[in-house]
């Protein structure tokens, strides 16, 4: 047993004070003489008896009555369990994510934990309240109810990492109990063995009934035919057992087709053909599961060529006017006598085919080119000045040639997840004619090739970053070194090296995805594009680059849609965004990760416990109720005792 104040003990010495009465009565008795006292001495007798009764039992009655008195005062208390960490402060996670919108027994996760929040938490404890976005520091449930009630679901993932780290950095003088209330779908082991608290956290992992989920999870141009385009769709199920679900197309918020998916498998791909002209729509799904994943967003802009510019010979660039063809491309050649420096400021990709030397000032205009998202490619030459071509690539990357080879090399690997190859080849091919070349140049390079010679060295590589590519070969490629023209492979390869980061097919965004966009506008110098969609508006961040802009949007919009970029009040293209889909699959739910843990089934069980275990029995009332019942037995014995 403790004591809030021990010191009022020291007046149990108080209790001398009736035992010194009770020994020292300063009363005497006086003797009468009766004629008769045989019968009065049998009488003093028994008076004598009960009236030392009484006092004893008076005596003991005050003594514990001033007892129980003092002691009431000192406040004594039952020491709790976990009286240590009583005064720890108290942080709620909740995850409102998208994979919260899963039905459990009472409903919607996210709005089931909420409601018990409100319901079950004490009104005077002090808590801080953090979401996947939004942090409540030092609230209590009154001042946070509104919060609560409105909260919304967030694209962004639960990342515990980030928030426990919020947590570390909020400075206390107290310990923190941590109530984390999740899902758990994509938490990671890593995050999880990072929570290095004193006091492992609680959590509270809510259970969903329905795991059934089906997404939309990518759009893209399939075939382009003369009139018309052959839109892909792929489709994700997860779980088991699906009925079918019905799938739809709109432009302009404009149904156009509409068809019923069958799922055999867990991944299936449709078709839909559209008209080959501009769009700016959505397709849509009507499933059970999820409902955050059930549209995509996407334009489609109108064709625009694509100026690309080959400085070298003329006779050795003769079959690049036979792949960028005049539908399609604005393209030419100059020799590098001819070339007009003015003019590259306006291309899309440039490619030095079998340059012998590259002057400074072309190496300083290629540079400024690439940083402003100019695409480049390098052929050398077999008689090419090493240092002034290791020079230029120096600007861009880590890749180096060395020494010229010239003993013969088959081209025999194609590395089909490379960025140049993604979407080309439906099937993995492995007996193709392998092209060959003559000679080729040793190069040192960190980067994955995109073709490889038979000895896995490198015949093309690319430095890709967000807003440029530089595309390397190491060989000369003209038909006296190389038969390459005449294989199926350079086609879709110098394709998709002149359309990088050109908007050639589907533009469907990822909210997030911090890479930058180009629009092709010319902007004067205080002039700002605005992205304008249906309820909201922003300003991405923006650089003006010649005759393109470079937008970046962090994590603009907050909400999945169609949009349109705007110079003042000038349409300018349409844009659209998607929410990312890693929410769509409820079966990363991985629970075993918490298993060391503390867990609990309600937010009311956690704070039972903490009350229960932290909270010190306080018993001072007790021993006032002593005191009041010795009172009145002090009183009774007075009255009744003779």
């Amino acid at each position: 047993m403790h004591f809030k104040h021990p010191e009022i003990l020291y007046f149990l010495f108080l209790l001398i004070v009736p035992i010194l009465v009770h020994l020292f009565q300063l009363r005497r008795f006086k003797t009468s003489y009766f004629t008769n006292v045989r019968f009065l001495k049998e009488l003093a007798i028994q008076t004598r008896k009960s009236s030392k009764i009484k006092k004893r039992l008076l005596l003991a009655t005050r003594l514990l009555l001033l007892a129980c008195a003092i002691i009431a005062f000192a406040q004594p208390f039952f020491a709790a369990a976990d009286s240590k960490n009583a005064s720890n402060e108290m942080y709620i996670v909740l995850d409102n994510s998208f994979s919260m919108q899963a039905k459990g027994k009472k409903g919607e996760l996210l709005k089931r934990a909420v409601q018990e929040l409100l319901e079950n938490t004490p009104e005077n404890t002090q808590f801080s309240l953090l979401t996947n976005t939004e942090n409540f520091w030092n609230t209590d449930i009154k001042s946070s109810k509104n919060a609560l009630q409105n909260l919304k679901y967030s694209a962004t993932s639960f990342d515990l990492a980030t928030i426990t780290a919020k947590i570390k950095a909020h400075k206390s003088a107290h310990k923190k109990d941590i109530v984390i209330i999740t899902d758990a779908v994509g938490l990671k082991e890593a995050a999880i063995k990072n929570l290095d608290f004193e006091e492992k956290p609680y959590f509270i992992v809510p259970k969903a009934e329905q795991k059934n989920n089906v997404s939309i999870d990518s759009v893209y141009i399939n075939q382009t035919l003369e009139n018309f385009y052959e839109i892909g769709i792929n489709l994700s199920a997860y779980s088991e057992d699906f009925k079918p679900v019905s799938t739809a197309l709109y432009n302009q918020n404009k149904l156009i087709a509409k068809t019923i998916v069958n799922f055999d498998a867990k991944k299936k791909k449709i078709n839909f053909t559209i008209p080959k002209e501009a769009f700016h729509g959505y397709v849509a799904i009507e499933d059970n599961g999820l409902t955050y994943d059930n549209k995509l967003f996407f334009s489609i802009s109108k064709n625009k060529k694509t100026n690309v510019i080959s400085i070298g010979e003329p006779e050795k660039s003769n079959f690049l006017s036979r792949i960028y063809t005049s539908g399609e491309f604005n393209y030419n050649n100059y020799s590098i006598s001819a070339l007009d420096y003015n003019s590259l400021e306006k291309q899309n990709t440039i490619i030095l085919n079998e340059l012998i030397d590259i002057p400074q000032a072309l190496q300083t205009t290629l540079k400024a080119f690439v940083s402003k998202g100019g695409n480049l490619v390098i052929i050398p030459s077999d008689k090419t000045s090493l240092s002034s071509l290791n020079a230029l690539l120096g600007n861009f990357g880590k890749i180096q040639f060395g020494n010229l080879e010239t003993n013969s090399k088959l081209i025999t690997k194609i590395n089909f997840d490379h960025p140049l190859f993604s979407g080309v080849f439906e099937n993995k091919i492995t007996n193709f004619q392998y092209p060959k070349v003559n000679s080729s140049f040793a190069v040192s390079s960190p980067y994955p090739a995109a073709l490889s010679f038979e000895d896995q060295t490198t015949f093309v590589t690319s430095v890709q970053n967000p807003v440029s590519g530089i595309t390397v070969f190491t060989a000369p490629i003209n038909s006296a070194n190389s038969n390459f023209q005449q294989s199926p492979l350079i086609v879709p390869l110098f394709y998709k090296i002149a359309q990088n980061n050109q908007k050639t097919g589907v533009n469907a965004l990822t909210i997030g995805n911090n890479q930058p966009y180009f629009v092709d506008v010319l902007l004067t110098k205080d002039a700002i594009l605005e992205v304008k969609g249906t309820d909201d508006s922003f300003i991405p961040i923006q650089q003006i680059l010649n005759n393109k802009v470079k937008l970046t949007f962090n994590d603009f919009p907050e909400t999945a849609g169609n949009y349109s970029i705007f110079d003042k009040k000038e349409w300018v293209e349409n844009i659209s965004f998607n929410y990312k889909r890693t929410e769509s699959d409820l079966s990363q739910i991985n629970t075993n990760v918490v298993s060391d843990f503390k867990t609990a089934d309600t937010i009311s069980t956690i704070f039972n416990t903490l009350q229960t275990e932290r909270t010190d029995s306080q018993i001072w009332k007790w021993f006032v109720i002593f005191a009041l019942l010795f009172l009145a037995l002090e009183m009774a014995i007075i009255k009744f005792v003779k």
